[in-house]
């Protein structure tokens, strides 16, 4: 298995403002002279790489045959979508399970090309003018809402007002940074922001879906319904059966088609997302061509069972793809808001505990890489020692920080593989007792006497495999251990509440870390109910490093103070490292199209890929 579930931070997972603070500059996006020249792309650092007359991104085919569809269950998804059932089709806000892909049916001012690392270009957006703390859009004209409405700067206005105090967690903490939006007449919307808010805001503001002001002051933003809404995408929502399955069919009327970023996208007459509680059932669909793509995240089932008539006679291909996204982190969170995690060394006693090398002999076919790092597949890294800059980092705060961070690097510890080393299970013993827990018998107690115990909660039975040995480690050492199987709807919502013990999951970040790092890691998100700060990470050291990295002017400046980040996360020993693999290994039927070029910072199926026989 290459992941809990791959839920993927995408470009709207999680912002804020920054403080003020003298190692910050306004922006890094380049401003317009002061005449305003109208600008058609967004940079973090340096230029874009389309120039204002481009026709479409170079991994999209812009001669791709319209028609067709695509059936396949989701591989990311982000604020409230649940991969294995769906009850409303409001993603705007943390109630509910909504479906993933529901972006389909939404566009923003701007969207992302995948082939860099930040940029971001106009959609809805014609073009945007930047002055100081303003900037100015003009939308694009003929956009319309499916209702045939046309989208305006009113809609643009209602949006971020709306979400900056209803919506998602997410969509909330993005726009802390905002300090005004205003229409200036139908076409342009001005956002200002913030004084000394990060440079990484603007392009990640830009990419927020927009809202139909006339449809919600008919329908509540608040309401987690399955009334199909009003939207303003290429997509809108067709046939669907609560918790199945849901469809999204492509308008008639899509203004989007035309647009230089979308030239090549959305080909697919439709999308028909699959929703499974449990991947064998999901697999057995696509075997009989209920699903009629798959990405495999089950390394046993793509080593053995990918066997069957129609991967033989060719009928299905079976293809790996490089993925070359910076992986992040997956691994087991652990909750330091229970008191009996608090102690460090009580966290990495339990690392010690899980046998990664075994695991990844037995039950991955040894398909994996261990996850070492918060940025793993990413420059920001850190390896070995500190280098002379990022020691100059560390140095200044000497006293507040581990003294190990001024060594090599912390690496997870390693086993013999034969899943019967004692003596990782000694070094996690002196740990518990550093920590002050005693053995007792069979258990470690504190100093109330209470047992040290650990509840292990998924919402897939297939995990069992693999938290079953951890488990019994676990026991060995001492540590009594629960595993509780809940429903989606239920892990979801105890997720968003932080009731757990010790979870999976798998956050992966932008090749440019922006403000979603603050959602991940800084001490405001572990109090944020519905955040993405499962450990409850909760350091002022932490912080800072978090504004230093986010006020970098330059992306060396930045991956620098990534490094000595990564380097303090990691002795925090706030998880459990799991495991990571740099492919997407799929397996489709035979009937699809694809460009010759695949985006190197996402796997753009169901946007870019076409029908054969359309």
């Amino acid at each position: 298995m290459s992941g809990p579930t791959r839920r993927r931070v995408l470009t709207l997972s999680g912002a804020a403002a920054l403080s003020a603070s003298p190692l910050m500059r306004a922006w890094a996006v380049a401003p317009s002279p002061a005449t305003g020249a109208p600008q058609h792309a967004l940079t973090v650092f340096g230029a874009p790489k389309y120039g204002p007359d481009f026709t479409h991104f170079d991994y999209a085919n812009p001669h791709a045959p319209k028609g067709g569809s695509i059936r396949l269950s989701p591989a990311s998804w982000t604020t409230n979508q649940n991969p294995t059932t769906f009850n409303t089709f409001n993603m705007n806000i943390l109630k509910g399970d909504s479906p993933p892909m529901m972006g389909l049916t939404k566009v923003a001012l701007m969207t992302r090309n995948y082939d860099e690392p930040d940029a971001v270009y106009g959609v809805l957006a014609q073009s945007v003018t930047v002055s100081g703390r303003d900037y100015a859009f003009r939308l694009r004209e003929g956009a319309t809402f499916t209702d045939g409405s046309p989208i305006t700067a009113a809609d643009v206005v209602f949006t971020y007002e709306t979400l900056a105090t209803d919506g998602h967690p997410i969509y909330r903490q993005i726009l802390s940074g905002l300090a005004s939006v205003r229409a200036e007449g139908p076409e342009v919307a001005v956002l200002t922001f913030k004084e000394g808010t990060s440079n990484r805001l603007p392009p990640l503001v830009a990419v927020i879906p927009i809202l139909s002001k006339a449809y919600y002051s008919e329908h509540s933003i608040l309401d987690a319904t399955l009334d199909i809404p009003v939207t303003s995408g290429a997509y809108t929502v067709g046939d669907f059966r609560a918790g199945r399955y849901v469809t999204f069919v492509r308008r008639q009327d899509d203004w989007t088609a035309e647009i230089p970023a979308f030239v090549g996208h959305h080909n697919f007459d439709s999308v028909r997302v699959e929703f499974f509680r449990e991947r064998l059932a999901g697999f057995e669909a696509f075997k009989k061509g209920d699903l009629t793509f798959r990405e495999e995240f089950t390394s046993k089932t793509w080593a053995t069972e990918y066997n069957f008539p129609a991967v033989t006679d060719g009928r299905v291909i079976q293809r790996k793809f490089p993925d070359d996204r910076p992986a992040g982190a997956q691994g087991f969170f652990i909750n330091t808001r229970r008191p009996k995690f608090a102690d460090p060394r009580t966290r990495e006693a339990i690392g010690y505990a899980f046998d990664f090398e075994w695991t990844n002999q037995n039950l991955f076919y040894s398909a994996y890489q261990r996850t070492p790092s918060f940025f793993v597949n990413s420059d920001m890294m850190a390896t070995g020692e500190p280098s002379e800059a990022e020691l100059a980092i560390l140095e200044t705060y000497r006293g507040r920080i581990p003294e190990a961070a001024f060594g090599p690097v912390w690496m997870p510890p390693t086993t013999d593989g034969t899943g019967n080393d004692r003596a990782s299970l000694r070094r996690a013993g002196e740990l518990l007792r550093e920590a002050g827990w005693r053995r007792e018998g069979d258990t470690h107690v504190n100093e109330a006497g209470e047992q040290l115990s650990i509840e292990f909660l998924y919402s897939q039975p297939s995990w069992e495999r693999i938290l079953q040995p951890f488990g019994n480690r676990l026991n060995l050492l001492g540590i009594g251990t629960t595993m509780r199987l809940v429903e989606s709807a239920q892990y979801q919502s105890r997720m968003n509440a932080f009731d757990f013990d010790i979870t999976t999951r798998r956050f992966a970040l932008e090749p440019t870390p922006g403000e979603v790092v603050r959602d991940l890691w800084s001490s405001a998100s572990a109090a944020t109910e519905g955040s993405y700060n499962l450990a409850g990470i909760a350091d002022p050291v932490i912080d800072e490093l978090i504004d230093r990295m986010l006020a970098a002017e330059t992306r060396a400046e930045m991956v620098v103070t990534a490094r000595a980040l990564d380097r303090i996360l990691r002795l925090g020993h706030y998880w459990v490292p799991e495991w990571y693999s740099g492919w997407h290994h799929t397996a489709y039927w035979d009937i699809f199209g694809m460009p010759e070029k695949m985006p190197r910072y996402e796997f753009e199926v169901a946007r870019t890929w076409w029908a054969k026989d359309s």
